[in-house]
């Protein structure tokens, strides 16, 4: 049972990698918030580029040197997806407008109220909103979330 919080944070955060097509050599992936550290670890171990996005400078450091994240923050236009982990109310344009043209937003953090949807520029870049949930022991047997065929 003290291995049920690790299993569910490492699953949680796997499957919209695999799910999204996340997972591929060369992308350039950003997860926003480090309260889901898994998220990079994963990230980096399919061998794309990550950066970090937070609010709060000082987890630079832990983002850079001990979770092997490539950058902290970033430029408009340079992600293929963005892990989003944020639970608190927050703006979805900032992070919107980070995606390439066909680029992903994928949320799982839970804020308690609506967030704003600025519609357009998902629109204009082709781009996908998405949602993934708490992994489950069905995604946790199931071998297309372990890499298998």
């Amino acid at each position: 049972m003290e291995a049920a919080p690790l299993l569910c944070a490492r699953i949680t955060t796997y499957i919209p990698l695999k799910y999204y097509g996340l997972d591929k050599t060369g992308m350039h992936i950003a997860v926003v918030g480090l309260g889901r550290h898994m998220s990079v670890k994963f990230a980096k171990a399919f061998g794309t580029k990550v950066t970090v996005i937070s609010t709060s400078l000082s987890k630079k450091d832990e983002a850079i040197k001990h979770l092997g994240a490539d950058s902290f923050l970033a430029a408009a236009g340079s992600f293929d997806g963005i892990i989003d982990t944020v639970s608190a109310i927050h703006h979805l344009l900032p992070l919107i407008n980070l995606l390439k043209t066909h680029g992903k937003l994928v949320m799982f953090g839970a804020p308690e109220k609506p967030l704003e949807l600025p519609v357009f520029p998902l629109l204009l870049g082709r781009k996908l909103l998405a949602g993934s949930r708490i992994g489950g022991m069905k995604e946790t047997r199931d071998g297309r979330f372990r890499g298998e065929a």
